[in-house]
Order: C-alpha cells, then structure tokens, then sequence
C-alpha cells in the first residue's frame, strides 16, 4: 500500500520535468530546456546568429535528456530552473567553453485561452526568438542583459506554445530572458512545461 505512494513522491521529486510551472512574479519564464554550449566557428556572433545549428531550429521540440548531435558532438537537452530572471548560460553550462559559444532554450507555454500578448526578450549577446515557429525577434550585436529591451506582439493558441530562444556570447556574460506582458503587466494565466504535447 505504501509503495506506489513512496514512489510517486519520489517521482514528483526526482522528474520535474514532467510536472508545470508558473513564471515568476514579473512574468519572467525561469523553467526551460536548454542546449549548449555550441562552438561558433568564428569569432562573431553577428555573422553566426543566422546559422541554424539545429537543422530546422525554428520547429524544435526537445523532450528533457534528449540528444541531438551538433556539428559532430553530442549534447543532451537538460531541464534547467533560473536563480534570477535571466538565463545564465556561463554558470549553468559553460565550463566546459563559454565564450564564442551559442545556446538554445526551449519552454512549452500553456495559456487557457487565445490571446495577443507581448514577448518581452534580452539577450547578452546575439539572440533571436521564435513563438510557435515564427521568428518574432532578432539581435545581432553584442550587448549586456537587460530587462525588455526588446518587445514584439505574439499570437498564443490556447494550449501549448512553443517558445525557442538562442543567444550566442562572444565574451565575458552569456544570457538570456523571456516573460509575456499585456497592458504592461505580466500574462498570468500561462504555465510552463518541459515536454512537448
């Protein structure tokens, strides 16, 4: 009688993944999958910020641990939780390389009923995004992060939309941030997942 209780605590703990998530108190999305780090081949993200490393990066929809070879190396999707509002690609997953490098971030968004809604991004440095596989956003020179330096108006279905994010670091800081905002205020009724429908 107890075992299938202990074990689904157990679960609950062990696979986040599989469970939803609220964004924080500003909006800011703090769950995502993300993929990195991918080595550039040059020494600007200006000229590598159109390069789809993906084959097809605009229509991706990663499940948590799954494994994608990226210009003959394979790296796996990891579930991440943010400690602040951003990403921070260099602590999370740059110690292996975190300069000249590019990342993915990918965050399944619930809403409960169609709406028009603004995407609020910044990216330190280049950074692009796509909602429900239509780019909507693009930045092609270096820059430090700050919060909503770059807006566009989006279209959610109600249900799952799929949020994709890359940023790519030249040097020094390496991230990135996404938050949906309507009448200034942030979207509430959305929860995040990590796994595609």
């Amino acid at each position: 009688m107890k075992a299938p209780l202990i074990v689904a605590v157990l679960t609950a703990f062990l696979l986040p993944a599989q469970g939803t998530f609220s964004p924080d108190a500003e909006g800011f999305i703090r769950n995502w999958l993300v993929l990195a780090p991918i080595p550039l081949e040059g020494d600007s993200g200006a000229t590598e910020i159109d390069k789809d490393f993906l084959g097809g990066e605009a229509a991706i929809k990663p499940k948590p641990d799954e494994k994608v070879n990226v210009g003959g190396k394979i790296l796996g999707w990891k579930a991440h939780t943010t400690s602040d509002f951003f990403i921070d690609f260099l602590q999370g997953f740059g110690a292996e390389r975190g300069e000249y490098v590019a990342g993915y971030a990918v965050a399944y968004v619930n809403a409960d009923e169609p709406m028009t809604a603004t995407l609020a991004v910044s990216s330190n440095d280049q950074g692009k995004a796509w909602v429900n596989g239509t780019q909507v956003f693009r930045f092609a020179e270096p820059r430090t992060l700050e919060k909503d330096t770059d807006k566009a108006e989006v279209a959610l279905v109600k249900g799952q939309n799929i949020l994709v994010l890359k940023i790519i670091n030249e040097v020094n800081n390496w991230q990135g941030c996404a938050r949906f905002v309507k009448d200034g205020a942030p979207v509430k009724n959305l929860k995040i997942s990590l796994t595609p429908q």
